[in-house]
């Protein structure tokens, strides 16, 4: 059996240049590479590994709770989109358009020709389309609740990008509900950024914390945002998901209405949330090391690679084939959170080292070594990737398949462990605004919990310190002491909020 390759560190590291790092961690793992297309990205076959597990069992979810996919026209009519003023006001510096139907060849040169009657915008989001079409297939309380989401792409016009965080061009999935009641509405918000903290915290193995946005950091035209934050391994915050309580708005712009039991007519309430492939930057920031990518299992395009070891013209190359094939099969026929274990054989013709470090800059759960003395001995060899590539781990190949999936489960309990314990080590209580300035002074990073109050919004001290209020922690109203006052305006706080550089 040959030795672990040396471990080989991709450059630069976390602590020298935690952008380069991230955007190295992408390129080792061969998930995503920038378009010629402004702003856009390619997302490789792995990257889209791995946005296609967390599609499919967030769309477990959505059907779990009664939800149902349809899919909305790409391009909305300027007029339609202008209906909501703050909607239009909060995306109208990000919204890309079309003016011409079509183009036409002059002089070797195309050129836009075909002007059209009114400009289209790439949808940034739905609501407006969606509200259109709702206001037609809403006419009684008989046809509430409606409860529809979309697996879609859009487009925000994004100045500075980055690979799976910010991009002009994403993927996601949007929900629109329509409701009877404001109480159903926001009960609907409520299990959807519930959902997503399950998700996020179960699945990708990322602890959040969840609140309320303040108000001038609420989606545009939402009544109250309430949204999950993670930690990322540099001290920033990441909004990792959204859901938003539109109260009436929407339905009296678009004309949402229906005749209640008493036969009069009123608008409806209507509700949106969404996640986006921004969660796949958050897997990589939130686990990933100097080695490259850590994927939890559960959303792992692969559990299991197993390598066979082999050489030219050695003997017992074919008995160690198929005793790799055999047991690749066997491992399929177990089950891993109610599914068939992913496994791959990489027989390829690279050099072992070569093909075993590919497979840790992938973050590859599980690595299974198989060579003809592994055979003859009916045992095996594998390595863990949130471990250290030197930590090797032998037993029987019987005791490994009774054991696998609690390995998996182990380690997918382990990344969130050592997540949670980030978060609690980088979140801070300071009662008064000159601790949190000298705390920056120094270079602290993390999530800081200030007393606030509303009259605090847009305070310079935020634009002068480059941070954001990230939300209203969920309880911490009740949670302020009687005579607590706001560290940014010295008035009656009213909550305790978050706030820290984010991305």
């Amino acid at each position: 059996m040959p030795s672990q390759p040396q471990r080989h560190a991709i450059s630069p590291r976390r602590g020298e240049d935690f952008a380069a790092w991230y955007q190295q961690v992408i390129k080792s793992a061969d998930l995503a590479e920038h378009a010629l297309s402004r702003g856009c990205m390619v997302i490789k076959p792995w990257g889209y590994g791995v946005w296609q597990q967390v599609q499919r069992q967030l769309d477990e979810r959505f059907e779990a709770t009664g939800h149902e996919n349809a899919y909305f026209p790409l391009l909305i009519p300027l007029s339609l989109l202008a209906k909501e003023a703050s909607h239009i006001e909060g995306f109208a510096k990000e919204c890309a358009v079309v003016t011409h139907s079509r183009l036409v060849s002059e002089q070797n040169t195309l050129k836009p020709s075909s002007p059209l009657e009114e400009p289209y915008i790439i949808r940034p989001t739905s609501e407006a389309i969606i509200g259109e079409t709702y206001a037609r297939w809403v006419q009684s309380y008989r046809d509430l609740p409606l409860l529809i989401n979309q697996w879609a792409n859009v487009v925000r016009w994004e100045m500075r990008t980055r690979l799976f965080l910010r991009t002009s061009e994403f993927l996601w999935q949007e929900g629109h509900t329509v409701h009877a009641t404001a109480q159903e509405a926001q009960e609907e918000t409520l299990t959807l950024i519930n959902l997503y903290k399950e998700f996020a915290q179960q699945h990708l193995a990322m602890p959040v914390i969840v609140g309320t946005k303040t108000p001038d950091e609420r989606f545009p035209g939402a009544e109250e945002t309430y949204t999950i934050e993670a930690l990322m391994q540099d001290g920033k915050a990441l909004q990792a998901g959204t859901s938003h309580f539109l109260g009436q708005n929407f339905s009296r712009a678009y004309q949402i209405r229906f005749q209640n039991r008493e036969g009069v007519e009123e608008y409806a309430w209507t509700t949106s949330w969404g996640v986006s492939t921004r969660l796949i930057g958050a897997v990589i920031m939130t686990h990933s090391d100097d080695d490259g990518l850590i994927l939890p299992p559960r959303i792992a395009p692969k559990h299991i690679v197993i390598q066979p070891i082999l050489k030219q013209n050695q003997t017992g190359a074919e008995q160690t084939l198929a005793y790799v094939h055999k047991l690749a099969e066997d491992l399929k026929a177990l089950s891993f959170h109610g599914e068939p274990l992913r496994v791959v054989v990489d027989d390829s013709e690279q050099r072992p080292g070569e093909k075993n470090w590919k497979h840790i800059k992938r973050g590859v759960p599980l690595r299974l070594q198989v060579g003809p003395k592994e055979v003859e001995q009916d045992q095996l060899s594998w390595w863990l990737r949130h471990e250290a590539p030197t930590e090797k781990h032998q037993a029987s190949r019987q005791h490994f398949l009774s054991r696998v999936t609690e390995l998996l489960t182990e380690m997918q309990q382990s990344l969130f462990s050592r997540a949670q314990q980030r978060l609690n080590a980088h979140t801070h209580n300071f009662c008064r605004l000159d601790e949190y300035r000298d705390f920056l002074a120094k270079g602290g990073m993390g999530l800081v919990r200030l007393p606030w109050c509303p009259h605090a919004v847009g305070h310079s001290f935020c634009k002068e310190w480059s941070i954001t209020p990230r939300c209203i922690p969920l309880h911490s109203r009740g949670s302020l002491e009687d005579q607590s006052t706001c560290a940014f305006t010295g008035r009656q706080a009213t909550a305790n909020v978050l706030f820290a550089k984010a991305y």
